[in-house]
C-alpha cells in the first residue's frame, strides 16, 4: 500500500507539473500584456509587474482595427469549417461504404498527400490564386482550405466502425445514400465529425501564415494577423501585442475547455489514439 500510494503521489506531480509547463506560457502572455514596455523588456524578468497596466489592453483594441479583423475571422472561420467538413463527409463515405473501381488505390494516393509539408503547397497555391485574380478575397482565405484529406481519413475509420449490415438494412428499406449518410451515419458518428469541426474551427482561427501571404488590404486580414500589427521598424510593443494574442487566443480555449470531451471521444473512435 505504502508502495502503491508513492507511485500515486508521483503520478500526482509529474501531471501538476506537466500542468504548469502547459499553463505558463498563457499566464506569462497576460503578465506580459499588463506591464509597460520597460517592464516587459527587464531583465531578469519579472512575473507579475506591481502595478498591472490593464488599460493595454483598450489601446491595443483601439490600435487596430480589430472589429474589422474580427468579422474576417469569423466568416472564414465559418465558411471553412462548412466547406471542409461536407467535402470530407461526402469523401469518407464514397472511401468507406461505396465500391468503385480503384477506390483503394486512389485512397493510397490521396493517403500520402498527408505526408506532403503545408509549406509545399504555399507557393503554388499562390500563384493560383494570383492568376485566377481571387487575392485580397475570402475566396482567397477559404478555397485551399476547403478539403483536408486528414479529416477524411478519421471519417472514414468512423464510419469503418458502424457495421455494414446497417447500411444494407438501410438500403433494403428504400434509403438512397445520400438519406443514409446524413440520417443514419453522420448522427452515428457524430462525435467523431464535432471532434473534426472543432479541430478545424481551432486551426481556421489560428491561421497565420496564409491570410498574411495573400492579403495585402488590411481590411481583408484576420484576427491573428493583427498580433503582427504591433512590430514596426522601430521595433516591438510587447504589452500591446500580447493583449492582442489575448484576443485571439481566449476564444479557443473557451471552446477547447467547453467541447474537450467530443474532441476526445472523436479522436478514439477515429482510431488516431497513439
Amino acid at each position: 500500500m505504502t508502495k502503491r500510494k508513492l507511485a500515486n503521489i508521483l503520478f500526482f506531480l509529474i501531471l501538476v507539473l506537466g500542468a504548469l509547463i502547459m499553463v505558463f506560457p498563457f499566464f506569462w502572455m497576460i503578465s506580459t500584456s499588463v506591464k509597460t514596455p520597460s517592464e516587459a523588456a527587464q531583465v531578469p524578468p519579472m512575473l507579475w509587474p506591481k502595478h498591472p497596466h490593464w488599460v493595454n489592453f483598450v489601446n491595443a483594441f483601439h490600435a487596430a482595427p480589430f472589429g474589422r479583423y474580427l468579422v474576417n475571422s469569423l466568416i472564414v472561420t465559418v465558411c471553412t469549417t462548412a466547406a471542409q467538413m461536407f467535402t470530407s463527409i461526402l469523401a469518407a463515405f464514397a472511401f468507406s461504404k461505396l465500391k468503385f473501381w480503384g477506390k483503394n488505390l486512389i485512397f493510397m494516393i490521396f493517403l500520402t498527400t498527408m505526408m506532403v509539408p503545408i509549406e509545399m503547397l504555399i507557393i503554388p497555391n499562390y500563384v493560383t490564386l494570383s492568376e485566377t485574380h481571387l487575392m485580397n478575397t475570402y475566396l482567397a482565405l477559404i478555397l485551399p482550405w476547403a478539403a483536408s484529406f486528414f479529416t477524411v481519413f478519421t471519417l472514414r475509420q468512423a464510419f469503418n466502425a458502424v457495421p455494414p449490415q446497417v447500411y444494407y438494412a438501410a438500403k433494403i428499406d428504400g434509403a438512397s445514400d445520400w438519406k443514409y449518410l446524413w440520417t443514419v451515419l453522420v448522427p452515428i458518428c457524430r462525435s467523431s465529425i464535432v471532434a473534426m469541426t472543432i479541430l478545424e474551427v481551432i486551426s481556421s482561427w489560428n491561421d497565420f501564415m496564409w491570410p498574411m501571404i495573400v492579403t495585402n488590404d488590411p481590411n481583408m486580414r484576420t484576427l491573428p494577423v493583427a498580433v503582427a500589427s504591433f512590430t514596426n521598424d522601430v521595433g516591438t510593443n510587447y504589452p500591446y501585442m500580447m493583449a492582442a494574442a489575448t484576443f485571439v487566443i481566449i476564444p479557443m480555449i473557451i471552446l477547447y475547455v467547453i467541447l474537450e470531451k467530443y474532441i476526445i471521444q472523436g479522436i478514439t473512435k477515429g482510431g488516431l489514439v497513439g
